[in-house]
This record gives structure tokens, sequence and C-alpha cells, in this order.
């Protein structure tokens, strides 16, 4: 077992940390804050944008079972990595496309992967995500931890992080824990 840590920033974290979840190899994912400029910052400070920090997820995971490499694929086909401080009807810095590093091999492994999707074309647009060592990381408010999980009735889990999740479902079903691909079956 080989433990390391990424932090990434998809816009909204809800669906992003139900997602990671979901992924055979993942040990955990907690939602957060990072990247900004006050300490211990709350939803409220992050939303307004005065803290300066995105809205991320930092995965813990086991290296010999999943790759960074596949993390980040996943990670570019869940969100748009094209629009600068957006993702979809979310706007605002802290909804910006990032990857906060653990390691020197995970930035090498962001930037050519970025460079591996630029030189295909994969997007019509260029990719703005940010590439950076991380510098801070919060805990978001324990409300917001396994947020779909816990608020199946929440419109905007049934509006928006359900299509999101039931695209990851078609194009990485071979990617899901046991589990998930029991519940998935059924």
């Amino acid at each position: 077992m080989s433990i390391e840590k990424i932090t990434l920033g998809a816009g909204c974290f809800w669906c992003v940390e139900n997602i990671f979840a979901r992924i055979k190899g993942v040990v955990s994912v907690t939602s957060g804050y990072a990247d900004g400029d006050i300490i211990n910052p709350t939803y409220e400070q992050v939303c307004n944008g005065i803290a300066n920090h995105a809205e991320v997820v930092q995965i813990t995971f086991d290296s010999c079972l999943l790759s960074v490499e596949t993390l980040l694929t996943v990670f570019f086909a869940i969100h748009d990595p094209t629009t600068l401080n957006r993702q979809g009807d979310d706007i605002g810095s802290q909804y910006r496309s990032t990857i906060l590093f653990h390691s020197q091999a995970q930035q090498v492994a962001a930037n050519e992967k970025i460079s591996q999707l630029a030189a295909e074309q994969y997007f019509e647009q260029d990719i703005v995500t940010s590439v950076k060592a991380i510098n801070n990381f919060y805990s978001a408010e324990n409300y917001h931890q396994d947020f779909v999980t816990n608020n199946p009735e929440n419109k905007y889990c049934q509006l928006v992080v359900a299509r999101k999740i039931q695209k990851f479902l078609t194009e990485f079903s071979h990617l899901l824990t046991n589990e998930e691909q029991a519940i998935t079956a059924a």
C-alpha cells in the first residue's frame, strides 16, 4: 500500500466528492477549500469571494491500485476545464479548475495530461486549469461532507449532480469499487 494525496478543484465539490469516492483505490475524499488567503474559511467567505479559495476535494488514494493519471482522466472528464471561474451555472473564482499537486510526480503527470489533451484537441477551447503546489487546505463544514448521499432530495443534487454522476458511471464503470459495481448492477 502506498498512500498519496492530491487536491482537485472542478466546480462544486458536492458532485466531485461523490464521484471520486466511488473509485477503486480511493481511501477517502474530503470536501474543502484551498489555495486562498484566509485561514480556516467558512463556506460563506468562500462563496462571497473574499477568501480567494477554490472549492476542492482532497483525495487520499492507494497509488498501488490507482494512478494519478487515472484520477486526472476522470477529473478532466467530469468538468469543463476550459471555462475560467465557472462550471455551468456556478460562477465565481471558487469554482475554478485547479490541480493542487502534493509531489513533483503529480505535477509532471498533470502537465503531461494537459499537454496530451491539448495535442488531441480534446476540448474546443484552451484548457485554463491551473497546476500549482498545494499551499493550504481546510476541510469544509461537516454538512458538506457526503452531501449528495445525505441529501438526495436536494434539487441541485437531482438536477445538476445526478447528470455528472450518470456521465461518470457510463464512462468509468470499470473504475468502480466492488460495492459500487453491485449497487449499479442492482
